[in-house]
């Protein structure tokens, strides 16, 4: 295909201007040189495909001294040359071309082509500029050279004019975020973002980004004022509750602040991380309002299946450093109802209900998880502890000592042993090995410090 392409290309020339190929000659010398021609492009062509790029640039000499002023032959030696990394060679060819023929868009490619490998975006853009004359595609590709070469206000000018032409695209966006961490570029922002508004009313991403722009300005009144008008345009906007939630919290609205926060975390649109960050808030809020406990629970159970966090646990740990066990244990149990093979939160459920003193339900616990983890000392802890606690101390002292044998390296597990044992042997009369245990704890403790 490319063989027949060009030379209808090369013919068409001929055609169109013979005088080009020579001077005032006879007929049958012009016959002569347009095989001469022929034979030498094409075999160009040929060595050009088999990567013999020297072979074919010779070949191409001689077809430019037959015509000189054909700019396909330029372009040729440019692809060459480019091949061979030859690249102000390449260039240059393709530059000659251009000279010639500048309405020929290909020859314009070639000198982008080498800018890109070159890595020269300043010189590309003149190029770009050009390239967009034939295709207003090449806009994308000027979008990335103003970003490479930082020009980032013509750069922010042309995604806006792209974005309202064609529509937004992940790339685009991606260096619109870039550009906005800079400030002075965000008055410039929000102003498009204004005239987008009134141009679409409809369109709820322009509202969005002017929240979030506002919102990282501190400018929280007017984020709130255009989340009022995104609620009044869109009615159901989900991004217009995640705002709204923000001036409910600050106004103390209660009902209003769940009523938000509960439409936020069913939808889909929004991103968990906006999800996590409303409902620390709202933990936060409900801090001294225990009227919304139970909103608290349901908002836990939208998390429920979050791989990336999980929220029941976090909040049995938040509590927990509050030392609120009532509140840590409804976490904890949430956790483990979903999860029965988390054995830190077993764990950590177990220590609530020993500052709670529910030994009753420690004994229980630890029963089950027994029978799935045998070979876990700190269950064979938990359940020694709260056997002495109820007066069992015969029971108590068994299930110390088969948990021993389970300890590996961990002084602090075994110090917790040895005092439980100290006691179970205290609950049955013999003070000797009383005295053993709580003399090893004792020592164990000193070393430790």
């Amino acid at each position: 295909m490319m063989k027949k392409s060009v030379f209808i290309v090369l013919f068409s020339l001929l055609l169109c201007n013979p005088t080009v190929l020579l001077a005032q000659t006879e007929p049958e010398d012009v016959a002569l040189a347009k095989d001469d021609f022929q034979d030498s492009f094409f075999e160009s062509l040929k060595q050009k495909g088999i990567e013999n790029y020297d072979k074919a640039i010779i070949e191409l000499e001689k077809c430019l001294k037959i015509q000189p002023e054909n700019a396909t032959i330029y372009f040729e030696f440019g692809k060459n040359y480019l091949a061979q990394k030859e690249y102000k060679k390449a260039y240059d060819s393709f530059e000659s071309a251009t000279k010639i023929d500048a309405k020929n868009r290909w020859f314009w490619v070639g000198m982008y082509d080498v800018c890109y490998e070159t890595k020269d975006f300043e010189k590309a853009i003149p190029i770009v500029l050009k390239l967009v004359e034939f295709k207003k595609e090449y806009k994308e590709e000027l979008v990335s050279l103003y970003m490479n070469t930082q020009q980032f206000d013509k750069a922010l000018d042309l995604i806006n004019e792209l974005n309202d032409a064609v529509g937004k695209l992940e790339l685009r966006e991606n260096y619109k975020a870039q550009i906005l961490q800079d400030p002075k570029y965000q008055s410039s922002e929000r102003f498009n973002l204004l005239e987008q508004i009134k141009k679409n009313p409809k369109e709820e991403s322009n509202y969005v980004s002017l929240i979030f722009l506002y919102n990282e300005n501190n400018q929280e009144e007017k984020a709130q004022e255009i989340a009022k008008k995104l609620e009044i345009a869109i009615p159901n906007s989900d991004w217009a509750q995640v705002s709204l939630f923000k001036l409910y919290l600050n106004n103390n609205e209660g009902e209003n602040v769940v009523k938000a926060m509960n439409f936020v975390l069913a939808s889909p649109k929004i991103d968990s991380k906006i999800k996590h960050r409303m409902l620390n808030e709202f933990i936060l809020f409900i801090s001294d309002k225990p009227q919304f406990d139970g909103d608290l629970e349901k908002a836990v159970s939208y998390f429920d299946n979050d791989k990336d966090v999980q929220v029941a646990k976090e909040l049995g740990k938040f509590y927990h450093n509050k030392k609120n066990w009532d509140k840590a244990i409804r976490f904890y149990e949430m956790q483990t109802n979903k999860n029965s093979d988390d054995i830190e939160t077993a764990l950590l459920l177990l220590e609530c209900y020993t500052e709670k003193g529910q030994f009753d339900v420690i004994e229980k616990k630890t029963d089950a998880l027994l029978q799935i983890y045998p070979t876990q000392p700190q269950f064979y802890y938990y359940s020694g502890l709260a056997l002495n606690q109820k007066g069992a101390f015969k029971k108590a002292k068994e299930m110390l000592e088969t948990g021993l044998d389970f300890i590996i390296e961990n002084t602090e597990l075994e110090i917790n042993f040895d005092i439980q044992l100290g006691e179970s042997y205290n609950g049955l009369g013999d003070l000797k090995k009383k005295e053993f245990y709580f003399s090893k704890a004792e020592n164990a403790l000193k070393q430790k410090k």
